[in-house]
């Protein structure tokens, strides 16, 4: 199935131009080539490479060991099973908050290194500067505000984010810098929709109500396969994790009785 943007592969501007037409965008969070395979065959409109690879692929309880190099290493394996979905890339902790230069040293490496469109930063108004310089630098940047998971430690935890006045300064200057579109997580729904009616660019939810210009879900968590929690936000599409224990339990069972292999499974 095809993207419902355009039946080649989507571009930022495709993805931007999104909300003026009134459709709504479909992104998933995956992190290797068979994962994104699927996200791609199904029509997903983008493919955003977390950096929450720290804790759905790692096991880490946050995202912050992440390093740039993992960022790369995980990028190139979801490129290699995209054809049509846009491809956005995580800049990890302390790749881009030390200044505007490390930043897009650390985001052209990224885009160089792996083959994504866009990297995505977290940040509103401490971060613009960050984002304008990868813009001038012809970096597409993706914005991230409300529930910044790289900054957990200062926000006491992962917790919802209700500053109105704050989150609308985020996001203004944000748009401001250059970004062609924002996450918005972890924020109540009616703040979230007034944020997304307020600028130009499309927004994706997680956690942030219907009224976002789109909606985002890690690969994991809307198949049943992270097993350490499960937000309020996410919707279980499947409930692959149990299917996978009842499959190998199954297989531990036949090597023991021997039923597998079979003469079907050898090789005469």
């Amino acid at each position: 199935m095809s993207s419902p943007l355009t039946s080649r592969p989507v571009t930022v501007p495709d993805f931007r131009a999104a909300k003026g037409q009134g459709r709504k965008l479909v992104v998933v969070t995956a992190y290797d080539y068979t994962s994104a395979y699927w996200c791609d065959a199904a029509g997903v409109d983008a493919i955003l490479v977390g950096d929450s690879l720290g804790m759905v692929v790692q096991g880490h309880s946050t995202a912050l060991p992440v390093t740039l190099g993992q960022m790369i290493y995980h990028t190139r394996c979801v490129m290699r099973g995209v054809r049509q979905a846009l491809v956005i890339a995580d800049l990890p902790f302390l790749s881009y908050q030390i200044s505007p230069a490390q930043a897009v040293r650390s985001a052209g490496k990224l885009l160089k290194s792996s083959g994504a469109q866009a990297v995505k930063l977290e940040g509103g108004v401490r971060t613009a500067p960050m984002i304008r310089a990868c813009v001038q630098a012809g970096i597409p940047v993706m914005g991230h505000v409300g529930l910044t998971p790289q900054s957990v430690h200062q926000l006491g935890g992962f917790r919802v984010q209700r500053d109105r006045d704050a989150l609308l300064a985020d996001a203004q200057a944000i748009v401001e810098a250059g970004v062609f579109a924002v996450v918005l997580e972890s924020i109540p729904a009616a703040l979230a929709a007034e944020i997304t009616a307020a600028i130009p660019v499309p927004t994706i939810g997680i956690g942030a109500g219907s009224q976002c210009d789109g909606q985002v879900l890690v690969f994991h968590d809307l198949l049943g396969l992270y097993p350490d929690f499960q937000p309020k936000f996410v919707k279980r599409y499947a409930d692959l994790g149990n299917t996978i224990k009842a499959a190998i339990e199954t297989f531990c069972h036949d090597v023991r009785s021997g039923a597998f292999p079979t003469p079907q499974h050898s090789f005469r």
